[in-house]
This record gives structure tokens, sequence and C-alpha cells, in this order.
């Protein structure tokens, strides 16, 4: 049950990278169930149509748009789809990333330019391709950002160096465009549970997750819905004078440095 009140994006078109599962996924639903307008990118259609068919089932409207966010004319044009057939575009939340456990000094250059290719440069992908479309009556970015960008973390230097470029943008893009009425933030998750970056990344023997959480400060992992609210909130009414911030939504975990990164202990 959602804790904000019914029809809160009512008349709004958001468009979510990385819509086809999990984080995004679960924003993309959370954006709807508010009467947004959703479009959804990501590789794998069947993905995307699953999410999709979610939305409608819920009396939402969804358009699923396959693309690679690594490439600008196919997320550009995703965009002009979604404005056109939607009535516009007021909110895009980036949430496409990919990850994977790598020691740096095993870590290939392709490992490398893989995850910062999607998630540094398809979220400015999406950034630029949307301007145009968010400048004519003001609009939101969100983009999803981790702890790694702050905390420094074996076998994740990729994701890191990705995540805390994407925080340096999130900042510049705020400055040059809040005369445009747009507002640009970020959000951090932490652990959150059901997703597929913690089952590649935390341990999965129940013993160690354990373990885990008695080094959150809140005691658990998060869930998606937490991280879903926290976005709705960024894109509302209620944090229009919002901007050039970071939210982190890890129970914690970040003021902590105690524990597993996909067998690696920190």
């Amino acid at each position: 049950m959602s804790i904000f009140r019914d029809g809160l994006l009512t008349g709004r078109v958001a468009f979510v990278t990385g819509g086809g599962s999990g984080i995004g996924a679960g924003i993309a639903k959370g954006l709807a169930a508010q009467g947004a307008k959703v479009g959804l990118l990501g590789r794998r259609p069947e993905m995307l149509e699953a999410v999709a068919s979610e939305i409608r089932a819920g009396g939402g409207t969804a358009l699923p748009t396959p693309a690679d966010v690594r490439e600008y004319a196919e997320v550009e044009s995703a965009i002009e789809r979604v404005a056109r057939e939607l009535g516009g575009l007021h909110i895009l939340v980036n949430s496409a990333a990919g990850n994977f456990v790598s020691p740096a000094a095993t870590l290939s250059a392709n490992g490398f330019k893989a995850v910062v290719g999607i998630d540094l440069l398809g979220t400015f992908n999406a950034c630029r391709a949307a301007f145009a479309h968010l400048s004519k009556e003001g609009g939101s970015i969100v983009n999803i950002s981790a702890p790694q960008a702050f905390v420094p973390t074996p076998a994740q230097v990729h994701v890191g160096a990705a995540k805390a470029g994407i925080e340096k943008l999130t900042r510049d893009l705020a400055l040059e465009w809040g005369a445009a009425n747009i507002r640009v933030n970020s959000v951090v998750p932490g652990p959150t549970e059901n997703t597929e970056g913690m089952r590649r990344l935390a341990p999965s023997d129940p013993q160690i997750q354990a373990e885990m959480k008695k080094h959150v400060p809140l005691g658990r992992w998060g869930s998606i819905e937490e991280i879903s609210d926290a976005v709705l909130f960024l894109v509302s009414p209620a944090a229009s004078y919002i901007t050039a911030t970071t939210l982190i939504v890890d129970g914690g975990t970040s003021l902590v440095t105690r524990g597993h990164m996909g067998g690696f202990e920190i």
C-alpha cells in the first residue's frame, strides 16, 4: 500500500530505463500506480512487456520501448515515441545498470567499459535525449546511483567509477538545467531484497546474510517499494524545491564498512 495520496501523478508521463526488472520495474509500477503514464526501456522486449502488462492490469498505461541505453539514437527514438504516443514527458528515471564482481587486477578493459557504458553513458544519453521534452513544461530527473560511488568497495572499481560519474553528472545537470525548470536528483539504494544486484553481489549462504544484516543499522535489507517511494517523493510536488540532492536509501549501510561483496570481505 502506497504512503502517498492516490492520483499524485495524474496527467504526467514518465520514462524509466531499466524498467524491465528489479528496482526499475518497481519504480515504473509505483509511478503508474499514482496515475503516471509510463514508458519502459530495456534490451529484453519480453521483460518490458511483462511489466507493461502488469501495469495495464492495474488500470494504468505503459508503453514498452526496447532499446540499448548505450546507443544514443535508440534512446532518442524511444523517448520521442513515448512523448508522441503518451502526450509529452515530465519525469525521467535512469535505472539501467550493469554489475558483476571482479577484483581490479583481473578486471578486463571491456568489462570496465561495459559497466561505464550502461550506467554512466546510458544515463547521459537518456538525460540528453529527454531535455527538449522536459524543458517544455519543467520536469524531474532521478538517477539511480549506488553506495559504491562513495564507499571504497573491493571488486567493484568499475561500478564505483560509473556511479561516481553519475553523481557528478547529476549535480552538473541540476546546475545547468535549473533555468529550464528541470530538477535533477539521485537515489542511492542500499542492499535491496529481490533484486538481481543482491543475487549477484550478496553471498547466498543464509548465515552470512544474517551476519551481514547485523551490520545494517536498521537490521534488514530494503525493499523495492521503499526505493520506489523515495523516487516518487523526488518527482512529486512535495520535492518541488529540491535539486542536486542525493537521497541515500540504505538503512544506514553506508555508515559502516564491514560486510561482504560477492565473497570478498570488506
